[in-house]
């Protein structure tokens, strides 16, 4: 009678078949990128419905395949289509060698099919030299999250919605908010600075250089009267003490396609000096920014943050943002 195998080195044989994405693809891809999104808007219905239309959702699978050295993956089980996984490179060297899976890059049948996709698709990554991988995961998708973080990844970032107030905010004693005026921009500039030097030091420990103060302030006075921003500030005993900036998400490259809600404000920038955190200055200037969003007649406000920053992924959930999409990370060979 033969040996019997060792405990855990049987796996049942697999129905599935994993090769390279190819240009004939493209449409199976886009249906169940579709099915994912639709299942994706029963959570979070504030966004884009189009893409629950195959052949929106085949438009952006298009799009991402016809990007510079995109490439990927797809699963057929039985003969039917089973997952897709597609990944290419960002330009610039603040995100190492890398490839990026955004939110129209993958959808799978279920959460191992995800992981047979990229063991196939990260091969060629990692053999091109591209071993920084970033994955833009639907949050509510728990068992596509779950692979993914099966596969070594951990979260860096969030995506996050909320829909518009009922009422205006009350603000803390003492606080004022109103509008920036050119005065202020001294204090801009210097809270300008504040963000990435706050995030440069633990936990977060991001890689962002800090700009000097002098270049920042050079930068708002050139845009100051963009009428694409609007700009508020929060003050203590008239002194500027943190600043919020808001403007239609269109102005910003990191909230696309799938993650695009229509009609979407941007909550793009949020300070406040060290000395003055902790009173409810940061949570005043959002909702500021978020009634803006109101009266300026945008159908909901959208932001994001680094989940290690402790204030911003504290702040932003305990003032209605919910998670859309998370952005992964994995950096192979440590």
């Amino acid at each position: 009678m033969p040996d019997k195998p060792a405990a855990g080195s049987v796996r049942p044989v697999s129905r599935t078949r994993v090769r390279p994405f190819e240009a004939g693809d493209i449409p199976a891809a886009g249906a169940l990128l579709a099915q994912r999104h639709a299942r994706h808007r029963l959570a979070r219905p504030l966004l884009p419905a189009r893409y629950e239309d195959a052949a929106a959702a085949t438009a952006e699978v298009a799009a991402a395949f016809e990007t510079a050295e995109a490439s990927g993956a797809f699963a057929v089980r039985d003969g039917e289509p089973a997952g897709f996984l597609l990944g290419f490179p960002k330009p610039g060297g603040a995100w190492g060698p890398n490839v990026w899976v955004e939110s129209a890059g993958q959808a799978a049948r279920d959460g191992e099919t995800l992981r047979d996709l990229y063991a196939v698709a990260a091969a060629g990554w990692v053999q091109s030299g591209r071993t920084a991988h970033y994955a833009l995961v639907p949050a509510t998708d728990e068992e596509l999250v779950r692979a993914w973080f099966r596969l070594g990844f951990g979260q860096q970032h969030c995506h996050a919605l909320r829909g518009l107030p009922e009422q205006a905010p009350e603000r803390p004693a003492g606080l004022a908010i109103r509008r920036a005026v050119r005065e202020d921009i001294p204090a801009l500039a210097e809270l300008e600075v504040e963000l990435p030097r706050h995030q440069g030091m633990a936990p977060v420990f991001s890689a962002a250089p800090v700009p000097p103060a002098q270049e920042a302030a050079a930068e708002w006075a050139e845009d100051f009267d963009d009428p694409s921003y609007t700009t508020f500030v929060a003050e203590r005993d008239g002194a500027v003490i943190g600043s919020a900036v808001g403007c239609a998400l269109e102005k910003t490259g990191s909230h696309t396609g799938l993650a695009r809600p229509d009609s979407a404000a941007f909550l793009g920038f949020a300070a406040v000096f060290p000395s003055e955190r902790g009173h409810g200055a940061g949570r005043a200037l959002g909702e500021t920014v978020v009634q803006w969003a109101a009266q300026a007649g945008f159908g909901c406000v959208v932001t994001d943050w680094r989940v290690t920053n402790l204030l911003s992924s504290r702040t932003w959930p305990a003032l209605g943002f919910a998670e859309t999409f998370l952005r992964l990370h994995r950096l192979i060979g440590y």
